[in-house]
């Protein structure tokens, strides 16, 4: 009897053991499915607030450019980020990112084998940790891009029990959901309430949300148009992190003539939409300042609850409908999406200067129309706005105005010309100052940009408005139409303001028009490069805001050899800043007793013609004067310089001076040169000392082998960023 109970319980003790391990695998095949994402993503191509992914080897390269320490700008390599910041090495791991909001400046610095760069300023930031997820928090198993170029990332295919489960323990987390199928949205239909755009929403007592998403689904069919259900007149509510569903009511404590608006509105989309189809509201997309709260404590994230209504502060809550608004509720303007591939935050500077008349005032309304017809303006895609100048600039409508384009076109119909002279400056510096704020309805996930209509040209000038734009990370596009005739052109105060204004003379940013008549042709090509955000990032950086001389030493006691290196180390430097006429410029001084310019900053203008032009530079020999070549490079280099443009003298020198430094670099510094000295094996530290700016442990450098000048290319580089985001403006 008792080898029986033995027995017995053995086999109880085997079963449970055997049930325990298939337990275990199944919990194991639930692990979660990590991405693999390529060096060169950047987090700003990913929609999803926070992911985990995983990194391949070899990311540690230049090419892959980080802006930023610990915190970094959304357009730097996710994977070159991880490798600076230390969670991963170059063979590649898993990384945590934090998509959090924009910052008004980042430093470089060089760290674990990268350097990152500096920026004054960017719309959206990330943070990177260690790649293990955080407590209460789904992680995708694919990412989401901002273009379909990107999306073929794999996700392990799951099972349809697995889908159930994955939708329930979202809803516990307030994670992203999918529908699984559209039967099981049909199902849901009923507990659900149309979310009207923040532009409509009304703020009562809200419902908490019995569930959220933070990203939005691409298993559920978004209708261009909904159908229209009534409203109430109301303040923006204030943006909330991602795409929501409609609320369950069913709990919540709304008042009964809410409800029975709700329910009305239930009514019309039901017979709308017709018996059995799948519906499907959604609200705004969400904007890189107002994103998700980080509680890194708790590993929770914090998100505001969704008003189905909302109401003017001032206004008392009424027990029943008293007022006529009340009574006849206005019907919800259509809810659009817009095109997400092109998410941009626009402002068009429209011309109302008498000179353009009524006739070509009218063509441009039809343009711009024309415009927002082609860019499919909506709440996850491009949002526009309309500034009109004259003798002074207003906005017409701001970003948050119209969420659709049809909207859009209407009120563009209805604008009246202004009148007054064609002050494009003024109008430029209204837009930076006043245009892009979170008020106005700027998503700062979203590039800024402007596109500037002009007639004829400007009465005011541009380049200095145009240059503080570009530094507050406003991409500039002109639109010239009929340009000034050679009689008008003495009247013209600021000759080529098309390229002083815009961020390259690449042609990209800027379109002329010979005819207002033939304007339209012009829609689809601006549409396209607004929309190309991958170029979308020129706002003045400390790499294309310079004009940098190099006084280069080529004394007998050089050599022809170590000639050639210190020419290496000059053209290392140079390719890393963007050169062209209205960017970063480059020129070079060779000296010895004697001086000779090799070239001005004027003279070459791409970059591929300067590293040519220094290859070319000829070994002179002779003695050593550099009081006497920093005198010169400051009247032959420097006195050209622009007045917008840092000046930066870069000397380069092997040995001591046979004449004062210290009075030429006095001079050249008062007169705003910023100067540093670059010593090589017999240079005189109190020489390096007295050439270069203040502090003069950050602008002078020594090695003792010429071979050994490439270890100051980057932190040379860091250097001129920091100082550049540090020190007003010239």
């Amino acid at each position: 009897m008792r080898a029986t109970v033995i027995a017995a319980f053995f086999g109880v003790f085997l079963t449970c053991t055997y049930t325990a391990k298939e337990a275990t695998k199944k919990t194991k095949k639930a692990k979660l499915y990590v991405p693999q994402i390529d060096c060169d993503v950047k987090a700003g191509k990913i929609i999803n607030p926070e992911f985990i992914a995983k990194c391949p080897p070899g990311c540690q390269d230049v090419k892959h450019r980080v802006y930023g320490t610990d915190i970094y700008a959304s357009f730097s390599s996710v994977c070159n980020a991880a490798i600076h910041s230390g969670i991963i090495d170059n063979t590649g791991g898993k990384v945590l990112v934090q998509k959090v909001a924009g910052h008004s400046g980042y430093r470089g610095s060089f760290s674990n084998g990268v350097r990152s760069l500096s920026l004054p300023r960017w719309r959206e930031s990330f943070l990177v940790s260690e790649g293990k997820p955080r407590k209460g928090v789904t992680y995708p198993s694919t990412l989401e891009y901002s273009s379909s170029k990107s999306t073929a990332v794999k996700s392990e295919p799951k099972k349809p029990e697995q889908d159930l489960k994955g939708m329930k323990s979202a809803d516990t987390a307030n994670t992203s959901e999918k529908t699984s199928d559209q039967g099981d949205t049909a199902r849901k239909e009923h507990q659900t309430t149309p979310e009207p755009t923040p532009a409509t929403e009304m703020a009562t007592t809200t419902p908490t949300p019995t569930t959220t998403t933070t990203e939005p689904s691409t298993t559920v069919p978004q209708p261009t148009t909904t159908p229209a259900a009534p409203r109430t007149t109301a303040a923006p509510a204030k943006a909330r992190p991602g795409l929501h569903r409609g609320r369950d009511m069913g709990s919540s404590s709304v008042h009964p003539a809410y409800a029975s608006v709700v329910a009305a509105a239930a009514r019309q989309v039901q017979a709308a939409q017709g018996r059995g189809q799948n519906t499907a509201f959604r609200g705004t997309s969400t904007s890189a300042s107002n994103r998700n709260i980080l509680l890194h404590n708790t590993g929770a994230q914090h998100q505001e609850p969704v008003a189905t209504f909302q109401r003017a502060a001032s206004s008392p809550v009424h027990l029943g409908f008293t007022s006529k608004e009340e009574l006849n509720p206005k019907p919800l303007e259509p809810i659009s999406q817009g095109n997400q591939n092109c998410k941009v935050d626009l402002s068009f500077l429209m011309d109302g200067s008498w000179s353009i008349g009524k006739r070509r005032f009218q063509l441009q309304k039809r343009f711009l129309g024309n415009v927002a017809q082609a860019l499919g303006i909506g709440n996850a895609g491009p949002l526009m706005g309309i500034v009109q100048y004259g003798d002074d600039p207003s906005t017409e409508f701001n970003l948050k105005t119209y969420a659709n384009s049809k909207d859009l076109r209407n009120a563009i119909e209805k604008i009246q010309q202004k009148g007054g002279l064609s002050n494009v400056g003024k109008a430029l510096s209204f837009v930076n100052k006043n245009f892009f704020l979170d008020a106005n309805g700027n998503r700062g996930g979203a590039p800024n940009v402007v596109v500037v209509m002009v007639d004829g040209w400007p009465t005011d000038r541009v380049e200095e408005a145009s240059r503080l734009a570009r530094e507050s990370g406003i991409n500039i596009f002109f639109v010239t139409v009929e340009a000034a005739a050679q009689s008008e052109k003495q009247n013209v105060i600021e000759p080529n303001f098309v390229d002083k204004a815009v961020c390259r003379t690449s042609g990209f940013y800027s379109i002329n028009v010979p005819s207002w008549f033939s304007l339209h042709k012009v829609v689809q090509p601006l549409v396209k490069r607004v929309c190309d955000t991958e170029r979308l990032a020129c706002s003045k950086t400390c790499l294309n805001a310079a004009d940098i001389g190099f006084v280069i030493d080529g004394s007998s006691s050089v050599g022809t050899g170590n000639f050639r290196t210190v020419l290496q180390f000059v053209a290392n430097i140079s390719k890393e800043f963007e050169i062209s006429d209205t960017d970063t410029r480059i020129g070079a001084v060779q000296y010895t007793y004697e001086q000779r310019l090799e070239f001005s900053f004027d003279k070459y203008s791409t970059k591929q013609d300067v590293l040519n032009a220094i290859k070319r530079i000829s070994y002179w020999s002779g003695g050593t004067s550099t009081g006497a070549a920093i005198s010169y490079a400051s009247e032959q280099l420097f006195s050209k310089s622009k007045p917008n443009k840092r000046k930066i003298m870069i000397v380069i020198t092997d040995g001591r001076s046979y004449d004062d430094v210290s009075m030429p670099a006095m001079a050249a510094h008062q007169n705003g040169v910023i100067a540093y000295s670059v010593g090589v094996a017999w240079a005189a530290p109190d020489e390096l000392e007295a050439i270069a700016s203040d502090p003069a442990k950050e602008h002078s450098f020594f090695v003792d082998d010429f071979d050994n000048l490439y270890h100051y290319v980057n932190q040379l580089i860091q250097n001129i960023c920091t100082e550049f985001n540090s020190q007003p403006r010239n």
